[in-house]
Order: structure tokens, then sequence, then C-alpha cells
């Protein structure tokens, strides 16, 4: 029984990986029809409806800490949603999933600058490691930097941020409300950008809404909650490392669908990067294990 929950919980977040993969190639293919702030706006602000629908029966137990932890982490996932996005409509899919993955090797230096506690000097190798990495992806033959790769690493520190927030406040209080929370907050400040500065979209293909609601339904609730099915039964250092495919799922299906042209610069920045988060968050146990 023991072995099936194991089988079950591993599963569960592959699946998730794989989907968050797909993501890439989905959102840079509905970009071509839609906006960024409205897509994310359409996405946040549906998800939020769904699991407002699942989390009806919990609402009375909403108090202003709720509030307050679910807008926080709302605003720090608009952030970083907003970057990540702009910087897919410069790059592509392969990059930004890889661009994007680093948040894990920033998450360890937040919480020294935030809360005084050390990296330790795995944290601090990966960091190395993880620079010149991204130096083989983002720098070109005369050393500049795309527009495109510099939104995405932007983006990782807001992703930082909200991991941060995320295990802060989730204590202790119900995590179908926080999620549903900071999905309504997200929704809501896209949308409000969205009509300040993006044109109102008009004449949206059929295709493009389907992105959008594969985006919304799987991309977003399913696979919240195959993520949270997998965390209850996969010690945590099984799910850091199981959670860095995503990046190479990504990258992945993005050559497949042609849209991604790997050079072996670039193939060896991503093997370093992928190294890097592997170090940063399983600190090489398995090689310290009798």
């Amino acid at each position: 029984m023991k072995d099936n929950k194991a089988l079950i919980g591993r599963s569960a977040l592959i699946a998730t990986t794989l989907i968050w993969g797909t993501s890439f190639v989905v959102f840079k293919s509905a970009l071509e029809d839609i906006t960024p702030l409205w897509v994310l706006a359409i996405r946040f602000g549906g998800a939020a409806l769904i699991m407002l629908l699942a989390a009806i029966p919990k609402l009375k137990e909403l108090d202003k800490n709720y509030i307050k932890g679910g807008a926080i982490m709302g605003l720090c996932l608009a952030a970083a949603y907003t970057l990540q996005t702009y910087g897919l409509v410069y790059t592509t899919p392969g990059k930004n999933a890889f661009l994007t993955a680093t948040y894990c090797i920033l998450v360890p230096f937040l919480c020294w600058l935030l809360f005084k506690k050390k990296p330790d000097r795995y944290n601090v190798s990966a960091a190395v490691i993880c620079l010149v990495g991204m130096g083989f992806v983002c720098l070109n033959d005369d050393l500049s930097v795309n527009l495109g790769d510099m939104l995405t690493v932007s983006c990782g520190l807001f992703f930082g941020l909200h991991i941060i927030a995320t295990s802060h406040y989730v204590e202790c209080r119900n995590v179908l409300l926080l999620t549903m929370l900071q999905f309504a907050v997200a929704g809501a400040l896209c949308l409000v950008f969205a009509m300040l500065f993006e044109p109102r979209p008009a004449n949206i293909p059929g295709s493009s809404w389907v992105s959008i609601a594969y985006l919304t339904v799987v991309c977003t609730g399913v696979c919240f909650f195959l993520q949270t099915v997998g965390q209850k039964y996969t010690p945590p250092s099984a799910v850091a490392v199981i959670m860095t495919l995503e990046s190479v799922f990504g990258t992945a299906l993005s050559i497949i669908m042609g849209q991604e042209n790997i050079t072996v610069k670039i193939a060896f920045g991503f093997c370093l990067i992928f190294v890097a988060i592997f170090i940063s968050e399983t600190k090489l146990e398995f090689l310290r294990k009798k």
C-alpha cells in the first residue's frame, strides 16, 4: 500500500511538470492573437472562479489575515507572470522555461535578505554555476542580452518572493481559500493594467480561446490539485528533484514544435542551469547516504 501511494505521488508530480512544461508553448501560441495582460486576466480570473466554487463551504473562515496573505501572494504572482509572459513575447519557450526555473536558486538568498538566514555552500555553489549557465543562454556574440531573456530572469525574483510568502501564510490556513484569493487578486490586477495599457482583444480565433481554457483549467486548476496530491505522498527532497523537470519538458516540447533553435552554447547553458537547480534543491544528499 505504501509503495502504491509513493507511485501515485510521483506520478502526480511528473504529470504536473509535464503539463506545466506544455504551458510555455501553449502560451506562446496564444500570445499571437491576444496581449499578455489580457491572457493573464482571463487565466487567473477563470481559475479564481473555479476555486471559488470548490471553496464555498470554507468561505466563513475568511478573515483579515487570509485577505492580507492572499493579497501579497497575488501581487507577487501577478508581477512574476507579467514579467514571464512579456519575456515570452521576445524569447523562445525553451529559454523562458529554463530562465524562469532559476527562482529555485534565488529563494535561499531572498531568505538571507529577509530573515538573516545565511545560504549554505550548496546554495552558493549553485548560484555561481547558474550565473555561468545564464551567461551561455542569454549573452549574444556581442555580449548584449535579449529583452525577453532579461524580463524572464527578472520574473524569477517575484516567483521566489511568492514561494516565501506562500510558506509564511499557508501555515494553519486553508490552502484552497488562499489559492482562490491569490488568483482573484492576480486576475484583478492584470485586468486593471490590461484595460489601462493594452488594447481590448477583438476577433480572437477559437484556437486561442482553447489555449486560454487549457491554461486556466488544466495548467492552473488541475495542476494545483495534482501538485497537492503529489506532495502529500512524496518526500520534499524527491519533490524538489521532480519539479525541476518542468524546464526540461518545456524545452523538449518547444524543440518538437519547431519553436526552438538549440545551439551548442545554449544547450550547455541549459545543462548548467539544470545542474545548479539540482544542487540547490537536493544539496546532493543522495551522494552522502550510505
